[in-house]
């Protein structure tokens, strides 16, 4: 059986699964080009406001399928690449729920969440150098972004390997999520699903906001950024409805 990209709605998150145990969810040609298509799908879904990406036990990806990447010139690893950078360029909230070993590619697609949560038995390994490969996909600068020079060296330059535990340490992991890989989802789920709290467009404009103000300087920079957006909202009819009934509530607590 070919791998597959399987995406399942749990109210307001899509739960997107590389699919393809056999060879610990490897990523192809087809797995890439089926995992951007399923974070578009969630995109374009107005129902969707957070998105979870995991893999089928036990790994979560094992990097990408060595016979593609042994073939592939510029064109076929920028297609390998597709999977995981749509995940880095989603417009929603995302989360990956790493239930196992994330290697190579397959760390990248870990690293392109915004959050991530991990199993008892995950494992990040940068491996590209250890297979005679210099790092692609954007790898060196997400890794020193997330974790920092010195640890990101450690694991790129070092060949460094963190359970779930030391990842958590350095920063790469938000949360430690002990039981079995079904329990890390669902806690993923619950986790993604407070962004179901927010107005969709909000996600998106206060998203795009975080990642133009990470390479700001100076405070009053992110302020002079941050404006205009905010009064945008304060004059949107939705910040209009829940004032209101922000206020009908303290009005009757005080009644």
């Amino acid at each position: 059986m070919n791998g597959q990209i399987t995406a399942e709605h749990r109210d307001s998150v899509a739960v997107i699964t590389v699919s393809d145990p056999e060879r610990r969810n490897a990523l192809t040609l087809d797995l890439s080009a089926q995992l951007a298509a399923a974070v578009a799908d969630a995109e374009r879904d107005q129902n969707v406001h957070a998105v979870v990406v995991t893999g089928a036990p036990p790994a979560f990806c094992a990097g990408a399928d060595l016979s593609a990447l042994g073939t592939a010139r510029e064109d076929g690893l920028r297609e390998l690449y597709a999977g995981f950078l749509a995940v880095a360029h989603c417009s929603l909230p995302t989360v990956a729920a790493v239930n196992g070993a994330a290697v190579g590619a397959g760390l990248n697609l870990a690293l392109a969440a915004d959050v991530r949560l991990a199993g008892p038995r995950a494992r990040f390994d940068t491996r590209f150098l250890r297979l005679g490969i210099h790092p692609g996909g954007g790898m060196t600068w997400m890794l020193q972004r997330v974790v920092g020079p010195q640890q990101a060296a450690a694991m790129a330059l070092f060949g460094e390997v963190l359970d779930a535990a030391a990842a958590k340490e350095a920063g790469l992991v938000h949360r430690v999520v002990d039981g079995e890989p079904d329990d890390l989802v669902a806690a993923a789920t619950t986790f993604a699903a407070g962004a179901a709290d927010a107005p969709r467009e909000l996600l998106d404009v206060t998203k795009r906001t975080m990642r133009a103000t990470r390479s700001l300087a100076e405070h009053d920079q992110a302020v002079d950024l941050e404006i205009a957006p905010q009064l945008e909202s304060i004059d949107s009819p939705e910040f209009a409805a829940r004032l209101a009934a922000s206020k009908q509530r303290i009005s009757g607590k005080n009644g």
